[in-house]
C-alpha cells in the first residue's frame, strides 16, 4: 500500500500534548494531520476532569519545578515556555475562565472538562488541523512512514515531521497503553521501563479490615517516610482499599514509595493519626485509668480515634503495645508504621513514570536518533504529583514539541 505523503506535520495522540503541539506547529503556518487510536480525542482529559478539571497550580514558579524531582531543570525548560499564568490566559482565550481554589490549585470556573476541549477542537478544526480518529500508531515503516491500524485496515501515512504524543501507559482503555514502546525503542529510542506514578499501594490487610474498611476515607492524617531522619511530615488525607492505601497524599509520595520497595522489598509509611493532638498531651490523655471501658472506647474518648483510624490501630500495633504503656501507644498513633509491599497495577495508576529517556532528545524535544520525530506528554522519562503539575508539563512539552517541530520545517522549506 502507498503512503499519503504531505509536506507538513503528524502529530500522533490527541491528548492534552500532541493537540498544544498541533496548535503551535498550525500558528507557525504548517499543515497538520492529527491521528489518535480512539473514537474521539481528549478522553483522558474528560475523565481526568469528572470531579473537576485541575488545570494548573498557583504556587511561584520555582516551587512549581521542584515538583518534577529529578528532571525539574527539564520541565522547567519547557515551562519557560508555557506556565501556569499562560495556560490559564491560554484556557481564557477559549472562554474559559479559571479561579484559584483554597488548596491553590487551579480549575475552570465551572469545574468542567468538556467545554474547554470541546472549543479547543473547534478552534483547531477552523485553523485547519485535520483529524484522524480510530488510528491506531503500529509503528513506522522502512522509509519512515507512519503505520497505523484502521477500521479500514492497514493506513501509512508520510510526513516531513512528527511529533509522538501517545501517552504513557496509565488508563489503557483511553489509549494510552504503552503499546509504542517496543516499536519506538526498534526504531531507536531509549525506552526507560513504564511504572505505575501517581498510584496506590498494596499492604495486605486481613479479610476483616478489607471486608469492614474499603474504601474508608482517613482524615485528617499526616503522612512521612519512614526512612527519612527526621520524618517530614505532609498533612491531607488519603483512602484505605480492599489492598492497601490510595488516594491525593499517598499520590503526592508514589515516586519514593515505588523507589523504595524497587530498592528494599518494601516502603514503610509512617501516618499520624491525630496530627491536631501533640505528642506529651496524647501520651497525658492515654494515661487516664479505663474505668472498664473496652478498648475501641477508650480510644475513641481519650485520643478522638474511631472507625477506620482505630481499625488501623489493631490492624498494625502487635497486642502488647496497643495493651502497653500510655507513652507507647501515643508514640505508634502518632507515628503508624504501615508496610507497603508493592505498587498497584500500572493500568490503575493516575499517570506513569519512564518513557523515552530525555537525554535522547535535544532542547527541542527531536529525538537525536531520529531527526524530525519529536515527542511530548507522557511518552518522555519524567512524572509528577496530581495538582495540576502533570497536565501543565503536558501543555508545556507539546508547546516545545511544536515549535521544535515548526523550526525544523521551516530551516529545510
Amino acid at each position: 500500500m502507498h503512503a499519503t505523503s504531505l509536506p507538513g506535520l503528524a502529530v500522533i495522540g490527541g491528548g492534552p500534548a500532541g493537540l498544544m503541539a498541533a496548535e503551535t506547529a498550525r500558528a507557525a503556518g504548517f499543515e497538520v494531520d492529527l491521528f489518535d487510536a480512539k473514537g474521539s480525542v481528549g478522553r483522558k482529559m474528560l475523565v481526568a476532569g469528572k470531579g473537576g478539571l485541575n488545570l494548573t497550580h498557583s504556587e511561584p514558579l520555582p516551587r512549581f519545578v521542584s515538583r518534577f524531582g529529578a528532571r525539574g531543570a527539564e520541565v522547567g525548560a519547557w515551562l519557560a515556555r508555557m506556565d501556569a499564568e499562560a495556560l490559564r490566559a491560554w484556557a481564557a482565550g477559549l472562554g474559559v475562565p479559571t479561579f484559584v481554589g483554597s488548596s491553590g490549585r487551579v480549575f475552570p470556573e465551572d469545574l468542567k472538562a468538556a467545554p474547554l476541549l470541546r472549543g479547543w477542537v473547534r478552534r483547531l478544526r477552523e485553523q485547519g488541523v485535520r483529524f484522524h480518529v480510530l488510528h491506531r500508531w503500529r509503528g513506522l515503516g522502512p522509509g519512515g512512514e507512519h503505520v497505523f491500524d484502521t477500521p479500514d485496515g492497514e493506513k501509512r501515512f508520510q510526513a516531513a515531521a512528527s511529533v509522538l504524543a501517545m501517552g504513557g501507559g496509565s488508563w489503557p482503555e483511553l489509549g494510552s497503553d504503552g503499546a509504542w514502546v517496543a516499536p519506538l525503542a526498534a526504531a531507536g529510542a531509549d525506552v526507560a521501563p513504564l511504572q505505575p506514578a501517581n498510584c496506590g499501594f498494596d499492604v495486605g490487610w486481613s479479610e476483616h479490615f478489607a471486608r469492614r474498611h474499603a474504601g474508608a476515607p482517613i482524615k485528617p492524617v499526616r503522612l512521612a517516610l519512614g526512612w527519612e531522619d527526621p520524618p517530614r511530615w505532609r498533612q491531607g488525607e488519603c483512602v484505605a482499599t480492599a489492598t492497601g492505601l490510595e488516594g491525593s497524599l499517598v499520590y503526592f509520595l508514589s515516586a519514593a514509595l515505588r523507589e523504595r520497595i524497587a530498592s528494599h522489598g518494601e516502603a514503610v509509611l509512617l501516618m499520624d493519626l491525630v496530627p491536631g493532638r501533640e505528642l506529651a498531651r496524647l501520651g497525658q490523655d492515654l494515661s487516664r485509668p479505663r474505668k472498664g471501658r473496652s478498648l475501641s472506647e477508650f480510644l475513641r474518648r481519650s485520643a478522638g480515634l474511631e472507625g477506620v483510624k482505630a481499625a488501623l490501630l489493631r490492624e498494625v500495633l502487635p497486642p502488647e503495645v496497643l495493651a502497653g504503656d500510655a507513652a507507647s501507644l501515643a508514640r505508634a498513633i502518632k507515628s503508624l508504621p504501615v508496610r507497603l509491599k508493592a505498587a498497584r497495577p500500572i493500568a490503575e495508576a493516575i499517570s506513569s513514570a519512564g518513557g523515552v529517556r530525555l537525554e535522547a532528545l535535544d532542547e527541542h524535544l527531536m529525538l537525536r536518533a531520529r531527526p524530525g520525530l519529536f515527542l511530548a506528554g507522557e511518552m518522555l522519562d519524567w512524572e509528577a504529583p496530581t495538582g495540576g503539575y502533570l497536565l501543565t508539563a503536558s501543555f508545556a512539552s507539546g508547546k516545545v514539541a511544536g515549535e521544535g517541530a515548526a523550526a525544523w520545517l521551516r530551516a529545510r522549506r
